[in-house]
């Protein structure tokens, strides 16, 4: 199954691009020189004619190849709000996270996990366990695939709550001095204050001291009188 769908997506590398989008997304694995919008358009025509049984076996095989932008067309496959039986795409999801080693591919993950987090918001108790975590890119993704609730407004006492909860995931990191996770606490700090600012305002109070320079900086972008 896998061979036409990688065969398209060779197809359209540009000739001279592998090596600069290598060195800015300091890639060792293959990289296929395949522009972003090139990658939408492939994977929106795939999420149409497939399944969800064959868009599972495809991104499976796709995210195998180590190849960076099949990784991502595996991810932007698996992305889409509605869903239905969508356990066997939350599975996969799932088992690709301890593997991220790159922002771009796990953003574009995150992306996918996000949206069957909002499906199914019970799975954040699966996300929790990430933050504990030894490998810094799975617990960074506990932030990143939970954005949506930073940039809610009107919210329900459930999205409340699981507003709530991702904050305190967020506060346990600031004495992490990893600069990606800095700036994942920082990103969901800065999406919030665009939908509460009160709120971003008690973090920062309470945490902000404590945290880099550059994410207070960051998390503190929109907030006028900060």
């Amino acid at each position: 199954m896998l061979d036409p769908y990688l065969d398209k997506l060779k197809a359209q590398a540009e000739p001279g691009r592998a090596e600069g989008m290598a060195a800015y997304h300091k890639q060792s694995r293959e990289v296929l020189g395949v522009p972003n919008p090139a990658t939408n358009d492939l994977t929106k025509s795939w999420r149409q004619s497939l399944d969800v049984e064959q868009r599972v076996a495809l991104a499976r095989a796709l995210w195998e190849t180590d190849i960076f932008e099949a990784r991502i067309a595996a991810a932007k496959l698996l992305t889409q709000a509605r869903i239905k039986d969508d356990a066997p795409v939350w599975e996969l999801l799932q088992s690709w996270v301890p593997d991220f080693d790159s922002w771009a591919i796990a953003d574009h993950a995150c992306s996918a996990i996000s949206k069957r987090l909002l499906a199914a918001p019970e799975r954040l108790d699966t996300v929790e366990a990430w933050t504990h975590s030894d490998h810094m890119w799975s617990r960074r993704a506990a932030l990143v695939a939970t954005l949506p609730w930073a940039k809610m407004n009107n919210q329900k006492p459930a999205d409340q709550a699981c507003r709530e909860r991702i904050l305190g995931w967020a506060a346990s990191y600031v004495p992490d001095r990893d600069w990606f996770i800095q700036k994942a606490v920082a990103w969901w700090l800065r999406d919030l204050s665009k939908h509460d600012a009160d709120r971003t305002r008690a973090f920062l109070a309470g945490h902000g001291a404590a945290m880099k320079g550059f994410a207070r900086k960051e998390a503190a972008k929109y907030l006028k009188d900060t």
